[in-house]
C-alpha cells in the first residue's frame, strides 16, 4: 500500500506537520506463521495514530539470500528493488517479530544485513510475540544489531507471551486494554524520536 502525505498540525502552533513515514516489518516468513495476526492487530493501531503514515514490509513476499554478494541475482535483485527505496523512504520502523530458537528469523538478518543507510539516525520500535518469553530475547538481540546500524530502539515495546492463545478466531485481542495502551505508548515514544530525528537531519545531516 502507498503511504500518505496527509499533513497533521504541529502541537501550539497553525504550521503543519507532515506525517512520519512508518514501514511496519512483518519478520516471520514460516509456512503457517502468527505473523498475519500481529501484524492487522499492529497495523489497526498504527494506521490510527496521528502521527503516521503507515505502509507494510511482509517479509513472506520477499526472498533474500543470507549471503551477501556485490551481485544478488535476479530474484534478490527484484526483491532489493521492490523494498530499498520503501526502507530509504522510511522515517521510522516497527519490527513485528516472533522468537526462534531464543532469537528472531534469519529473513530479518538478511534483510538488515543488505541494507545500511536506510537505517541510520531512524527509530525503530519491536513488536514481539512467542511462548512465555513473549519474544522479548529477540528483541534485546536486535537492540544490538540495529545499534550498528546507527539506528534509535525505542525502549518500550508490545509483546505477547502465548499469543497464540490471545486472539479470537477472527484475530481481535482476548483482553485489549494492557496491550492496547502498549502499543499506544510505545507509538507516541516512536513519534517524538521520527519527529526529532528528522528534524534534526534536516537542520544537519547525519555523518554516521
Amino acid at each position: 500500500m502507498d503511504l500518505s502525505t496527509r499533513e497533521n498540525p504541529q502541537p501550539g502552533t497553525d504550521a503543519p506537520r507532515t506525517a512520519l513515514r512508518l514501514a511496519v516489518i512483518l519478520a516471520s516468513n514460516r509456512k503457517g506463521r502468527f505473523a498475519p495476526v500481529i501484524g492487522d492487530w499492529f497495523l489497526e493501531h498504527a494506521h490510527a495514530h496521528d502521527d503516521f503514515a503507515v505502509e507494510l514490509i511482509d517479509l513472506g513476499d520477499a526472498d533474500l539470500p543470507t549471503g551477501l554478494s556485490p551481485d544478488p541475482g535476479p530474484a534478490a535483485g527484484a526483491t532489493l528493488e521492490r523494498i530499498s527505496p520503501r526502507l530509504a523512504a522510511a522515517d521510522a520502523f516497527v519490527v513485528v517479530t516472533p522468537e526462534y530458537n531464543h532469537s528472531f528469523p534469519a529473513s530479518l538478518k538478511a534483510l538488515v544485513d543488505w541494507h545500511f543507510t536506510e537505517w541510520r539516525a531512524k527509530p525503530v520500535g519491536f513488536v514481539s510475540y512467542g511462548g512465555m518469553s513473549s519474544g522479548l530475547r529477540a528483541v534485546e538481540q536486535l537492540r544490538q544489531v540495529f545499534a550498528e546500524m546507527h539506528a534509535v530502539t525505542i525502549r518500550d515495546t508490545v509483546a505477547f507471551h502465548n499469543a497464540h492463545t490471545q486472539f479470537d478466531e477472527r484475530g481481535r485481542h482476548r483482553d485489549p486494554t494492557g496491550c492496547d495502551g502498549a502499543a499506544l505508548g510505545m507509538l507516541d515514544q516512536l513519534a517524538w524520536w521520527g519527529h526529532a530525528l528528522r528534524d534534526a537531519k534536516q537542520a544537519r545531516p547525519y555523518s554516521g
